[in-house]
């Protein structure tokens, strides 16, 4: 039975590993537009309210979907339909009820909650994403339930149309707004818009796989199976002589049960969120008290800040899929005591990691002046503000690297089943990024750059953490120096490289096309041709890269061929 559903297994993980990479590239690119439609101050409104759905959505409906996958697919495997269908009947109405709940104070306790971050005009954004937070409660609960039959496509097809939605939506609603000259935090709760409206896309679309799935699945049970509980449904259940009592007793076990395995999955899972918005909250508060900024022009510190966070958001979005997929390798690797294969798949994710982040953070970080002249250019803006932001885009380019080996590291424990430690070592990073954010923001000298120098130390603790604790507790430990040594010294050299062709090839072409922006993105654009063309060829002549180091990505093996990888 295993071996036959593991080509279904392996296909769902495929599936979600390529839409994830399709949905965090366009979520982070569709904001460059966005942030130029939007002013600075817009863009700090946008944060501060994004932030707070964040945490709100984390909380409501992070562990539903996991938990309801698990719980039908046990049932559905056992043959206990009535159980699958009570799963579903139970779980709709429970996270609807939360959703409407979460919903109502998001919106009428919007100006509470939007005070108390430190910005209260974002309070109109607040209440325009508060029936999103419902919306997800459905989906949520119907993602779930697909999943349960190792059906990835309707989650895959649902965070496409909200991704794309969003985008669309939200780009035209935010330059109509500004077009008819409203002001900042109006233009922002519009450019929201395009989430709530792209999730409410979503519902019928999910009804409507549900109605598919359960004429595939659930079709052509025999009648008694369909109507009867089996003996395991009657014994969770328990026995009563009156069926009025038996069915509000079984209901309640099953609203138990899912509750039992979505809570501790939902506290992993906010741990993020929750640690950006007391940041977030910790950043407003001290540019406001310690450096006695206004609200409107701390919201504009945030904004600066917050630009940057968009670029830096893009290397991890490409190390998700190969975590993703290291996850069932080595776990299988292990299940058949196949230690020596378990510790080739750790130590070539490890490579492949740095191979794909170090280009992409370096790059980052020695382009970061035109990367952001290329993308959010606005002659409004004083040296000082340019300076700020390129020297943000400095530190979280380096972040973003440790950030891309976190996920990484957690994905190895997850695989030897050391899930946990993440709910350890993520409280210990995120006590250090507050902090630091606390003591530097207060600085005049350095201000919101403190935010970014948190995240930064922030995730190099996890980082770290995790890695002792491989160290300690997993026997497929990872060589990191081997791992580390050679794609560091390829990607110090592309960077290099992009540097000084960014420099020659602006000095050679300012007299000619100037230094505006579209003649920066020409500049850029060869830069960093220049950059990746040196980098594979490094990687390639220096035997860097294996044909095992590329089958953990999709298309590994013809993108081996391509390279002449061996």
């Amino acid at each position: 039975m295993r071996e036959q559903n593991e080509p279904n297994y392996l296909k769902g993980a495929a599936i979600l590993a390529a839409t994830g990479i399709f949905v965090k590239i366009v979520g982070a690119i569709y904001k460059i537009p966005l942030f130029n439609v939007l002013d600075d101050e817009g863009v700090g409104y946008f944060q501060v309210t994004y932030n707070v759905y964040a945490v709100v959505l984390a909380i409501s409906t992070a562990g539903v979907p996991v938990a309801l996958s698990r719980l039908v697919s046990s049932a559905a495997t056992g043959g206990n339909i009535p159980l699958v269908k009570r799963y579903f009947s139970v779980a709709l109405p429970t996270f609807a009820a939360i959703g409407i709940v979460v919903m109502s104070v998001m919106y009428f306790f919007a100006n509470g909650i939007a005070s108390e971050m430190g910005s209260s005009l974002a309070a109109t954004g607040i209440q325009v994403l508060a029936p999103a937070v419902f919306f997800v409660c459905i989906i949520s609960v119907y993602r779930g339930y697909a999943q349960g039959f190792q059906n990835m496509v309707p989650t895959a097809a649902s965070q496409v149309v909200e991704v794309v939605s969003k985008a669309v939506f939200g780009i035209v609603v935010a330059f109509l707004l500004v077009r008819l000259g409203y002001e900042s935090q109006y233009v922002s709760a519009g450019a929201i818009t395009g989430v709530t409206i792209g999730l409410g896309l979503c519902i019928p679309l999910m009804m409507w796989y549900k109605r598919k799935i359960d004429r595939q699945k659930l079709h052509g049970k025999q009648e008694g199976d369909s109507q009867s509980l089996t003996k395991t449904e009657e014994l969770s259940a328990g026995s009563t002589d009156e069926e009025g009592a038996h069915e509000l007793l079984s209901r309640r076990r099953t609203f138990l049960r899912i509750m039992k395995v979505s809570i501790p999955i939902t506290l992993g899972a906010s741990l993020m969120s929750i640690m950006v918005l007391i940041d977030t909250r910790v950043v407003l508060g001290r540019l406001q008290s310690a450096l006695l900024l206004t609200e409107s022009e701390a919201i504009e510190q945030f904004g600066i800040f917050t630009k940057g966070l968009t670029i830096y958001n893009l290397p991890p979005a490409l190390i998700v899929p190969v975590a993703i997929s290291i996850i069932p390798a080595i776990a299988a690797a292990l299940t058949r005591k196949n230690k020596d294969e378990a510790s080739r798949i750790v130590q070539s994710s490890v490579k492949l990691t740095n191979l794909i982040s170090m280009p992409a953070c370096a790059g980052i970080m020695v382009l970061a002046g035109p990367i952001l002249t290329a993308l959010y250019y606005d002659p409004r803006q004083s040296p000082e503000t340019v300076a700020t932001m390129t020297t943000i885009l400095v530190i979280l380019g380096a972040a973003s690297y440790f950030v891309c080996f976190q996920h990484l590291t957690i994905a190895v424990l997850q695989a030897n089943g050391h899930e946990r430690v993440a709910l350890m070592t993520f409280p210990i990073g995120a006590i250090v990024k507050i902090t630091l954010s606390y003591i530097l923001v207060a600085n005049p000298d350095i201000g919101v750059i403190g935010s970014p120098i948190g995240t930064l130390a922030c995730f190099a603790v996890i980082t770290v953490l995790n890695i002792l604790f491989i160290t300690l507790k997993v026997k497929e430990r990872m060589k990191v120096i081997s791992g580390v040594l050679k794609p560091l010294i390829c990607a110090l050299i592309m960077a290099a490289v992009a540097y000084f062709a960014y420099e020659g090839i602006q000095w050679l072409g300012s007299g000619i096309l100037g230094t505006r922006r579209l003649a920066v993105v020409i500049y850029l654009a060869f830069a960093i041709l220049a950059g990746i063309c040196v980098y594979i060829a490094l990687i390639v002549v220096t035997r860097t890269i294996s044909k095992e180091d590329l089958s953990h990505v999709p298309k590994g093996g013809k993108l081996a061929k391509i390279l002449r990888v061996r």
